[in-house]
């Protein structure tokens, strides 16, 4: 075919706009190794670089006698040139492109090229628009790694060339696409049913599957009956697979799927698989504040609590003992099928020194050890095999003195006598005042209630006389005792007088003391004194009147 130049140049002249930044249409001369050739109508033609006619795959778009769109510069650029722009050219093309789809509501295509704030950059033929994260899916998601480098379809739903914004929506894409087969999938969807879909996107908490329109949520806990940590460690973006509907809200249209319901439940009779106090090898799975958690068999999982750790260290933390992936020998403690719990053991296959130390020691016996810590109840001694007992405040001291419990101290050596051992609940109860006679508790032996003592006042105050009774024994006289009392004596410390016990507290190591008791008691014995005065009195009287008349008929018998 033979071009016509002169033909073309007449028909352009005809049509030119000379405003620098306008398009005008050239016709390609010629094509040299670098420059294109192109005549736009003017007294001289433009050389317009080669590489601004490569197509994106990389491939010479034009040839002699195309006609070709350009920007016009300048006409004339001080050196008799006309200077034109194919790449200005082709952006007002795009522009103008673009804000059609944005009238029509039509769809373009582009390539996402990076990620930035709030969503990712799509390049247009060269202009650039923002595609934010929100609308980058049919559902939220926060990984776009997946999308990097993929021509994709679009919409444009905010455009404005001055600042150079173009807002775009592959949302709206999607849903469009979808809607159709979204319908009747959900018409035909049921709980039960299997179905294959392909993984869209990953979240911490689980993995949105596309069913062919329909989105469903694939929970992390219902990919794998074993412990995942992350969805990535099951599945990828883009992989197809096979899921099970678990839950399908028509209402709302949200749908549960699960992979772990499409294999066999490895708990059903995992009781009769795992008897209690039996041991079994688990390996760690994941580590914990309160224990550590180890699978027996795949997809099932028990606790070893940190109580069931170590013996002696209850607050011993996991990660000081195993790390995540060691095998180790654990015991059965305890299984629930139902509620899918069970508890393991460590501690459990070692000696347990509660049982040691009591099959070693009877109550009774004197042991020794170090103090561990004091608290405000007792003090904690730590005994042979890491063990410890508690002495109560109590047994401290028989005077609960304070000053004994002062002179005690952290990394003592003490010693002292077994009181309890219980080693079900692990405790041993020791006592330090038990290697001491007690005071108290000998003189409420050797005395009873009602008993007369002698007593001296050491103290007193408006209520109470206290008074010695003995080396470490005290008991209290009430004033009002006192004052009701026939004693005409000074009350003053030393003075010494007779008492008797009115009442003998063993439990609250308390003894009361009465003065009018025993005076009340010397009134008693006073009278009883009388009474037996007086009847000896009326005894010899009868006696001597009998005498006497005996003696009478004695000295006249004849009267008989």
């Amino acid at each position: 075919m033979t071009v016509n130049f002169e033909e073309i140049l007449d028909d352009s002249l005809n049509t030119l706009n000379m405003k620098p930044g306008s398009l005008v249409t050239g016709i390609v001369m010629d094509i040299l190794d670098t420059y294109v050739v192109v005549h736009v109508g003017l007294k001289s033609e433009a050389s317009v670089p080669i590489n601004e006619f490569y197509d994106e795959s990389g491939e010479l778009a034009v040839e002699v006698g195309d006609e070709v769109q350009l920007t016009l510069e300048a006409v004339e650029d001080g050196h008799g040139n006309t200077r034109v722009s194919r790449e200005k050219a082709i952006k007002q093309e795009v522009w103008k492109r673009i804000e059609d789809c944005l009238v029509s509501e039509s769809v373009l295509k582009g390539l996402i090229t990076g990620q930035v704030k709030g969503g990712l950059t799509v390049d247009i033929q060269g202009i650039k628009a923002f595609l934010p994260g929100s609308l980058a899916e049919s559902i939220p998601t926060k990984e776009f790694d997946h999308l990097l480098g993929k021509y994709e379809e679009f919409k444009v739903i905010k455009l404005d060339k001055e600042k150079s914004n173009i807002v775009l929506s592959r949302k709206a894409v999607l849903e469009e696409v979808n809607s159709e087969e979204r319908e009747k999938l959900l018409a035909t969807l049921q709980e039960g049913q299997v179905a294959k879909g392909t993984v869209k996107n990953l979240t911490d908490y689980g993995a949105f599957v596309d069913l062919g329109g329909v989105d469903g949520l694939l929970h992390i806990t219902d990919m794998s009956w074993s412990r995942i940590n992350h969805p990535s460690e099951a599945i990828s973006i883009g992989q197809k697979i096979e899921v099970k509907v678990i839950k399908f809200d028509k209402e709302d249209k949200k749908v549960s799927l699960g992979i772990k319901q499409l294999m066999e439940d490895p708990w059903v009779g995992i009781e009769a698989q795992f008897p209690i106090n039996t041991s079994v090898m688990a390996k760690v799975t994941n580590l914990t504040d309160y224990g550590f958690f180890a699978e027996i068999e795949k997809g099932v999982e028990g606790l070893v609590h940190v109580s069931e750790i170590d013996w002696t260290n209850k607050n011993i933390h996991p990660s000081k003992v195993v790390q995540l992936g060691d095998s180790l020998e654990v015991m059965i403690l305890e299984v629930d099928e139902e509620k899918r719990r069970i508890s393991l053991g460590l501690k459990q296959l070692s000696e347990n020194p509660w049982q040691v130390f009591e099959h070693k020691h009877n109550e009774g016996e004197k042991v020794t050890g170090v103090i561990k810590s004091i608290t405000d109840f007792g003090v904690f001694i730590e005994l042979e095999g890491g063990i410890d007992g508690l002495v109560h405040l109590s047994d401290i001291s028989w005077d609960e003195n304070e000053e004994t419990v002062r002179s005690l101290e952290k990394g003592q050596d003490v010693e002292a006598v077994i009181l309890a051992i219980d080693s079900e609940r692990e405790r041993i109860s020791l006592g330090i005042k038990q290697l001491q006679s007690d005071a108290f508790s000998d003189f409420c032996n050797q005395n009873k209630r009602g008993s007369r003592i002698s007593a001296k006042v050491t103290r007193f105050d408006d209520d109470k006389i206290y008074m010695s009774l003995a080396e470490g024994v005290e008991g209290y006289l009430p004033q009002k005792d006192f004052q009701n009392s026939n004693s005409d004596s000074n009350l003053e410390e030393g003075l010494e007088m007779e008492v008797v016990i009115a009442n003998l507290g063993k439990k609250d190591r308390e003894i009361i003391l009465s003065l009018r008791a025993l005076e009340k008691a010397e009134e008693r014995e006073a009278l009883q004194e009388q009474d037996r005065i007086n009847k000896e009195i009326e005894d010899s009287s009868k006696s001597n009147i009998g005498d006497l008349i005996k003696a009478k008929i004695d000295d006249n018998p004849e009267d008989e």
